[in-house]
């Protein structure tokens, strides 16, 4: 069984630092939360989590397909509940991407395996929330 480790450590105020896999990631939140704002929020992270994993699955799946694309962005939009603790119940990544019209079927082929079998962060997200998408062809 594959385990994977990370270290945060406490600065201050509310700043941890996140060691992942040698790459360092600052957390906090606003200062009304009682942080400095040097940092991104633990859920963000998580919305940042899916749209690299389906981003990685999607390039990969392109350039096996030979497919040449340009300015691929993802945007996750997600619906946070009201009460506490607020958890997600609702996700929509959004991809835009820039195709020929005829590899736009690839990249929604692409992009439902993303969705369907490959992400694992999606599947994750499937387990508390909706998860949907779209594409946006540019």
């Amino acid at each position: 069984m594959a385990v994977t480790s990370i270290t945060t450590t406490f600065n201050s105020g509310m700043n941890f630092t996140a060691n992942v896999n040698g790459h360092k990631i600052e957390i906090d939140t606003d200062e009304a939360g009682g942080g400095n704002n040097i940092g991104t929020r633990p859920k963000a992270l998580m919305l940042a989590s899916l749209a690299g994993c389906t981003g990685l699955d999607v390039v990969n799946m392109l350039n096996k397909m030979r497919v040449s694309f340009s300015d691929l962005s993802i945007k996750v939009d997600a619906h946070l509940t009201d009460t506490e603790p607020t958890v997600y119940d609702e996700v929509t990544v959004n991809y835009s991407i820039k195709v020929s019209k005829e590899d736009e079927s690839k990249v929604e082929k692409a992009v439902n395996l993303s969705q369907d079998k490959y992400c694992g962060v999606t599947k994750m997200f499937e387990s508390f929330a909706k998860v949907n998408h779209t594409i946006n062809y540019l």
